[in-house]
């Protein structure tokens, strides 16, 4: 087999294989003999067809065949020998293909990117330390009970935080409009639901009463039709309800599975779920450093095909995620590029971190990861057997554990400082970083 290969392009590779004739008729004469082994020719029994016969039938196909297998096992013959490493599959292109000569074809494809991750000392890790305090756990316990409000009727004029229940007819001009009328409509005021105006107009009205508003469309209103314009609602209130907030007592408990242990139970409880957010928000936080610096100080070339791939994936996601009758191929690929590269260097780069540390998942690590998401359930030791019983699952464990890993490795070379902040800062989400 002759084999020599020329570099097109950074990442792109064109290679030129030759084989044998004398290889071809040996692959061929096998498929052949294969066949007269099992051909059924009118005139003669089963594997007794003379070889003459079976040629004149069945050659043209088993050359084919032949060819096809011989391109695709000494491609990867050659790869190995070249010590390439391809992206996908080749483009081939046969240059002679003639029988009774040697077999010359061009593939032609992407390589994956060679390189060394480096450049950690100019990491700059800000790794936030935090707790829980009383007043985070208060906090906590009267955002729960705001969840769980209840609205019950009240004899008086609305205030901010109540519920209405409204019918109202909105035109423009003396006209009505798409979307401009609703029946039994239900509206806490404040909330910021409706259009700016329309719900501070309603403080202060009864159940039974009829108000007249004209509040004005934003400039900015996502119907351009209506941007700017000033309407004229007319609201018919037919309930006025207060909110309540439930007792912190042992019904409200049992709503978040908490079924001793009374209060302090109960916010023990919190405590531990707000501890485990934290400890989630901030190793979140100092990944997400730890990724941009690598980004930064590792400028890798991605192959296109690598990048198509996951473009392809974004769309399939894009799909499930927001559904609908569009089909994943109709979504401009331009829209998941820079999301995809970003994704396939991020991936190429962790990958290259674990090659050269030597970095496999730490059972004990997969261990603890899986009993802290484990409890979060109530029956904690089921979920943990159910993990353990799923292959896909635990590969996805151990991909985490590995990342995490790949993190912690960098944070001992990396220039990381520790500042202290409030349990609020700590778990504020970041915005998510620009494509690279």
């Amino acid at each position: 087999m002759q084999v020599s290969v020329e570099s097109t392009s950074a990442l792109e590779r064109r290679m030129t294989v030759g084989v044998s004739v004398e290889r071809i008729e040996t692959e061929v004469n096998k498929r052949l003999q294969q066949t007269a082994r099992r051909a059924k020719v009118p005139g003669f029994r089963p594997g007794k067809v003379p070889m003459s016969v079976i040629r004149q039938r069945y050659e043209d196909a088993a050359r084919q065949e032949a060819l096809g297998d011989l391109i695709q096992a000494t491609f990867y013959e050659a790869v190995v020998e070249q010590k390439l490493n391809p992206v996908g599959s080749p483009a081939v292109e046969p240059k002679s293909f003639e029988k009774g000569k040697d077999l010359e074809y061009v593939a032609t494809f992407e390589v994956f990117p060679e390189f060394e991750v480096g450049g950690f000392d100019g990491i700059a890790i800000e790794r936030l330390q935090a707790e829980v305090a009383d007043a985070d756990l208060d906090n906590m316990l009267d955002i729960l009970r705001k969840q769980n409000t209840r609205f019950e009727a009240a004899e008086r004029a609305a205030e901010n935080g109540d519920q209405l229940t409204i019918d109202f007819v909105g035109k423009i001009d003396g006209e009505a409009f798409a979307g401009g009328s609703a029946k039994g409509t239900q509206l806490v005021l404040g909330s910021g639901r409706m259009i700016p105006g329309f719900e501070d107009a309603l403080v202060g009205v009864k159940a039974g009463e009829e108000r007249v508003i004209t509040p004005t469309f934003p400039e900015d209103y996502q119907n351009l039709d209506l941007a700017g314009k000033t309407a004229e609602f007319t609201v018919s209130v037919s309930a006025v309800a207060a909110p309540q907030l439930p007792e912190l007592n042992d019904d409200f408990f049992a709503l978040f599975g908490v079924k001793e242990g009374g209060l302090e139970g109960f916010r023990a409880e919190v405590r531990k779920n707000m501890e485990r957010e934290l400890r989630q928000a901030i190793k979140s936080k100092v990944k997400n450093q730890v990724m941009e610096g690598l980004l930064a100080a590792n400028p890798v070339e991605v192959p296109k095909a690598l990048i198509g791939n996951e473009v392809n994936r974004l769309r399939v996601q894009a799909v499930q995620q927001f559904g609908g009758n569009i089909k994943p191929d109709q979504l401009p690929a331009e829209l998941f590029e820079e999301q995809a590269k970003r994704r396939v260097v991020l991936g190429l780069i962790v990958a290259e971190v674990v090659k050269q540390f030597d970095l496999k998942p730490d059972d004990a690590r997969v261990r603890e990861m899986i009993q802290e998401m484990a409890s979060a359930y109530q029956e904690p030791e089921q979920v943990v057997a159910w993990y353990y019983k799923n292959d896909q699952q635990m590969n996805e464990v151990r991909s985490v554990v590995l990342e995490e890993q790949v993190v912690d490795t960098v944070l001992q070379k990396a220039n990381v400082t520790d500042k202290s902040v409030s349990y609020e800062e700590a778990v504020k989400p970041v915005e998510a970083p620009q494509a690279a």
